[in-house]
């Protein structure tokens, strides 16, 4: 017996790997996300060299009546294992935790993960709004009249991480600035142009201190990943990506009971990720982090291990997060300039395990073999984080 996540006794053979990865076509019209779901859940399978019939495992969220049937009965499955953990754009990062403890205990041999957003057209359409702050219901009444938006939420958060630590807004800027650097080799990026600090710094105002470029964008996104047992990878022409380590943590959804502003639940899931992987930060070739804005990449950078609590600046203004710096993240431009189509914590596994496989091209990091994946849902209300690599540790 051995441990794969640490958290279930793992028989041998039954470690999961994931098998296949897709996304759909970048900037695709559609009317719905269903198409998109279907196009990138069947380009994974295909990836994996598995047929729909052979999937009795699903996960899926945020979308339908009733997550995750919708998304199985348009895609003509029956899974026999479902998930649809909701916790914001750490969901997918925690699926994949939970779909490696099913294939290890039996209770699913294939899992499909799968996802689909057309969030920049339903704005367009006027089908939703931009200001997610999910009214007045429950916790969020209290805070509602103030204005407390989602990106208020997280520019205070910066603002006191700037007043801690000494933090620069330039220093944020570069986040930006380096996520453009890495989207310029992506040709399914959104945004390739190049820009600076100062044009980040010179944008529209959106909430101080965030100008525009400190923000996601908005598109339009399908992505799918599929995760089978080491035992049914070995009958599979292509190249497997093991599932070495996971761990998941809630913090808060009102901000007044978040209890330092400068640390999320990240700092709880990295350690244990790690620790269960069998690994260090200092031992990872790539990084996959969920970037809604520049000050969730910076902190969360310090809440996995990779510096210290408050050296988060410096560590990511030397060019360190850029395709051929000293750790890579988000080579695919990340949500700052690739895409970022509601949630993106499954586009993060996508681009992992491409870059294991040595799939990215002109974007490859050289001789990637173990991979850290961090997804953040809310305003640093949940995390889930992963560590994949190429070879069972």
């Amino acid at each position: 017996m051995t441990a794969l996540t640490g958290r279930v006794a793992v028989p041998k053979g039954r470690g999961a790997v994931i098998a296949g990865v897709a996304l759909a076509d970048p900037g695709a019209v559609a009317t719905n996300p269903y198409g998109l779901i279907a196009q990138a859940s069947l380009r994974a399978l295909a990836d994996a060299g598995i047929s729909p019939g052979e999937v009795d495992g699903l996960g899926s969220t945020g979308l339908g009546t009733l997550p995750p049937i919708d998304v199985a009965e348009y895609l003509g499955l029956r899974p026999r294992w479902i998930d649809s953990t909701s916790v914001g754009g750490a969901s997918w990062e925690v699926m994949v935790a939970h779909a490696a403890d099913a294939i290890a205990a039996g209770h699913a041999d294939v899992v499909l993960l799968t996802y689909g957003s057309t969030a920049k057209s339903d704005l367009r359409r006027g089908l939703r709004t931009a200001n997610l702050n999910w009214g007045s219901r429950g916790p969020l009444q209290w805070e509602a009249p103030y204005g407390h938006t989602l990106i208020a939420k997280y520019a205070m958060a910066a603002r006191r991480h700037m007043y801690e630590y000494g933090t620069t807004i330039e220093q944020l800027a570069e986040v930006a600035v380096s996520a453009r650097y890495n989207a310029a080799d992506n040709p399914e990026a959104a945004y390739r142009d190049p820009i600076t600090v100062e044009d980040v710094q010179s944008g529209r105002m959106i909430a101080d201190p965030f100008t525009k470029l400190h923000c996601c964008i908005r598109s339009d996104g399908g992505a799918a990943a599929v995760l089978v047992s080491e035992e049914r990878a070995r009958d599979l022409a292509g190249t497997p990506v093991h599932v070495l380590g996971a761990a998941e943590n809630v913090s808060h959804v009102s901000t007044s009971q978040w209890p330092d502003l400068t640390t999320g639940p990240a700092s709880i899931t990295g350690p244990l990720a790690f620790q269960r992987a069998g690994v260090r930060p200092e031992d990872i070739d790539v990084c996959e982090v969920y970037d809604a804005f520049t000050y969730m990449l910076l902190m969360t950078m310090e809440d996995l291990g990779f510096c210290k609590k408050g050296e988060g600046g410096p560590f990511v203004a030397d060019g360190r997060l850029r395709l051929g710096g000293a750790l890579p993240t988000n080579t695919d431009g990340g949500g700052l300039s690739a895409i970022h189509p509601g949630q993106r914590g499954l586009f993060l596994v996508v681009e992992a395990v491409r870059q294991l496989r040595g799939e990215c091209g002109p974007r490859q990091v050289p001789d990637a073999e173990l991979a850290c994946v961090s997804g953040t849902g809310g305003w640093f209300c949940s995390s889930g984080t992963l560590i994949l690599g190429t070879e069972r540790r």
